[in-house]
Protein backbone atom coordinates (compact mmCIF):
# COMPACT_ATOMS: atom_id res chain seq x y z
CA UNK A 1 0.00 0.00 0.00
CA UNK A 2 1.40 3.37 -1.01
CA UNK A 3 1.32 6.13 1.65
CA UNK A 4 -0.58 8.48 -0.66
CA UNK A 5 -3.37 5.91 -1.21
CA UNK A 6 -3.58 4.88 2.46
CA UNK A 7 -6.38 7.31 3.48
CA UNK A 8 -8.57 6.27 0.55
CA UNK A 9 -7.93 2.56 1.07
CA UNK A 10 -8.61 2.84 4.81
CA UNK A 11 -11.87 4.71 4.20
CA UNK A 12 -12.95 2.18 1.56
CA UNK A 13 -12.18 -0.74 3.89
CA UNK A 14 -14.08 0.80 6.82
CA UNK A 15 -17.10 1.65 4.69
CA UNK A 16 -17.06 -1.79 3.10
CA UNK A 17 -16.98 -3.61 6.43
CA UNK A 18 -19.73 -1.42 7.88
CA UNK A 19 -21.94 -1.84 4.81
CA UNK A 20 -21.58 -5.62 4.84
CA UNK A 21 -22.31 -5.85 8.57
CA UNK A 22 -25.39 -3.67 8.17
CA UNK A 23 -26.68 -5.66 5.18
CA UNK A 24 -26.19 -9.02 6.90
CA UNK A 25 -27.89 -7.88 10.08
CA UNK A 26 -30.74 -6.06 8.36
CA UNK A 27 -31.92 -9.37 6.90
CA UNK A 28 -32.00 -10.99 10.37
CA UNK A 29 -33.72 -8.21 12.29
CA UNK A 30 -37.49 -8.09 12.69
CA UNK A 31 -39.54 -5.43 10.94
CA UNK A 32 -39.71 -2.52 10.76
CA UNK A 33 -36.38 -2.22 9.04
CA UNK A 34 -34.42 0.73 10.35
CA UNK A 35 -32.11 2.81 8.18
CA UNK A 36 -28.65 3.77 9.34
CA UNK A 37 -29.66 7.32 10.30
CA UNK A 38 -32.56 5.99 12.37
CA UNK A 39 -30.24 3.63 14.25
CA UNK A 40 -27.74 6.45 14.81
CA UNK A 41 -30.49 8.63 16.25
CA UNK A 42 -31.69 5.83 18.53
CA UNK A 43 -28.12 5.29 19.75
CA UNK A 44 -27.78 8.99 20.48
CA UNK A 45 -31.06 9.17 22.39
CA UNK A 46 -30.15 6.09 24.42
CA UNK A 47 -26.80 7.68 25.28
CA UNK A 48 -28.33 11.11 25.99
CA UNK A 49 -31.98 10.76 27.05
CA UNK A 50 -33.73 14.11 26.83
CA UNK A 51 -31.59 15.40 23.96
CA UNK A 52 -33.33 18.00 21.80
CA UNK A 53 -33.82 17.78 18.06
CA UNK A 54 -31.37 20.60 17.25
CA UNK A 55 -28.66 19.10 19.47
CA UNK A 56 -29.27 15.68 17.94
CA UNK A 57 -29.00 17.19 14.45
CA UNK A 58 -25.70 18.84 15.38
CA UNK A 59 -24.29 15.63 16.88
CA UNK A 60 -25.34 13.56 13.86
CA UNK A 61 -24.26 16.16 11.30
CA UNK A 62 -27.75 16.33 9.83
CA UNK A 63 -30.22 19.13 9.17
CA UNK A 64 -32.76 19.70 11.94
CA UNK A 65 -35.66 19.04 9.55
CA UNK A 66 -34.10 15.68 8.60
CA UNK A 67 -33.82 14.71 12.27
CA UNK A 68 -37.39 15.87 12.83
CA UNK A 69 -38.52 13.53 10.04
CA UNK A 70 -36.56 10.65 11.59
CA UNK A 71 -38.08 11.43 14.99
CA UNK A 72 -41.61 11.32 13.54
CA UNK A 73 -40.92 7.93 11.95
CA UNK A 74 -39.39 6.50 15.13
CA UNK A 75 -42.22 7.84 17.31
CA UNK A 76 -44.76 6.18 14.99
CA UNK A 77 -42.78 2.93 15.11
CA UNK A 78 -42.79 3.02 18.93
CA UNK A 79 -39.04 3.50 19.39
CA UNK A 80 -38.95 7.13 20.59
CA UNK A 81 -41.02 9.28 22.91
CA UNK A 82 -41.17 13.01 22.21
CA UNK A 83 -42.12 15.26 25.08
CA UNK A 84 -42.23 19.01 25.55
CA UNK A 85 -39.15 20.47 27.19
CA UNK A 86 -40.32 22.05 30.46
CA UNK A 87 -37.56 24.69 30.20
CA UNK A 88 -38.67 25.73 26.69
CA UNK A 89 -42.23 24.83 25.76
CA UNK A 90 -41.40 25.29 22.05
CA UNK A 91 -38.71 22.57 22.12
CA UNK A 92 -39.00 18.80 22.32
CA UNK A 93 -36.96 16.33 24.34
CA UNK A 94 -36.39 12.86 22.98
CA UNK A 95 -36.56 9.77 25.15
CA UNK A 96 -36.05 6.12 24.22
CA UNK A 97 -39.05 3.83 24.38
CA UNK A 98 -38.40 0.38 25.88
CA UNK A 99 -38.64 -1.09 22.36
CA UNK A 100 -35.61 1.00 21.31
CA UNK A 101 -33.46 -0.41 24.07
CA UNK A 102 -34.52 -3.95 23.22
CA UNK A 103 -33.95 -3.42 19.50
CA UNK A 104 -30.48 -1.93 19.88
CA UNK A 105 -29.42 -4.52 22.46
CA UNK A 106 -30.42 -7.26 20.00
CA UNK A 107 -28.67 -5.46 17.12
CA UNK A 108 -25.45 -5.20 19.18
CA UNK A 109 -25.65 -8.86 20.20
CA UNK A 110 -26.14 -10.03 16.63
CA UNK A 111 -23.45 -7.66 15.34
CA UNK A 112 -20.92 -8.90 17.91
CA UNK A 113 -21.70 -12.51 17.03
CA UNK A 114 -21.35 -11.85 13.29
CA UNK A 115 -18.02 -10.07 13.71
CA UNK A 116 -16.77 -12.66 16.23
CA UNK A 117 -17.55 -15.46 13.77
CA UNK A 118 -15.70 -13.77 10.91
CA UNK A 119 -12.74 -12.55 12.95
CA UNK A 120 -12.24 -16.13 14.18
CA UNK A 121 -11.70 -17.17 10.55
CA UNK A 122 -8.68 -14.88 10.27
CA UNK A 123 -5.21 -16.03 11.14
CA UNK A 124 -3.62 -14.91 14.42
CA UNK A 125 -1.46 -12.09 12.94
CA UNK A 126 -4.54 -10.54 11.28
CA UNK A 127 -6.57 -10.79 14.50
CA UNK A 128 -3.71 -9.17 16.42
CA UNK A 129 -3.43 -6.40 13.81
CA UNK A 130 -7.15 -5.64 14.09
CA UNK A 131 -6.94 -5.59 17.88
CA UNK A 132 -3.93 -3.29 17.78
CA UNK A 133 -5.73 -0.93 15.37
CA UNK A 134 -8.74 -0.32 17.66
CA UNK A 135 -7.19 2.53 19.71
CA UNK A 136 -6.04 4.32 16.55
CA UNK A 137 -9.48 3.91 14.95
CA UNK A 138 -11.12 5.36 18.07
CA UNK A 139 -8.77 8.36 17.94
CA UNK A 140 -9.60 8.80 14.26
CA UNK A 141 -13.32 8.77 15.13
CA UNK A 142 -12.70 11.34 17.87
CA UNK A 143 -10.89 13.71 15.51
CA UNK A 144 -13.65 13.36 12.94
CA UNK A 145 -16.24 14.07 15.62
CA UNK A 146 -14.30 17.10 16.86
CA UNK A 147 -14.11 18.49 13.33
CA UNK A 148 -17.88 18.10 13.04
CA UNK A 149 -18.37 20.01 16.30
CA UNK A 150 -16.08 22.83 15.11
CA UNK A 151 -18.00 23.24 11.85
Amino acid sequence: MEPETFPEELADALVGVQRLIRRRLRRQMPDPRLRGAEVELLRLVLARPGVGISDAAKDLGLAANSVSTLVNQLVRAGYLVRETDPADRRAARLLPAPAAETRLREWRRRRAELVRRHVSRLDEPDREALLAAIPALRKLADTLHEETEDS
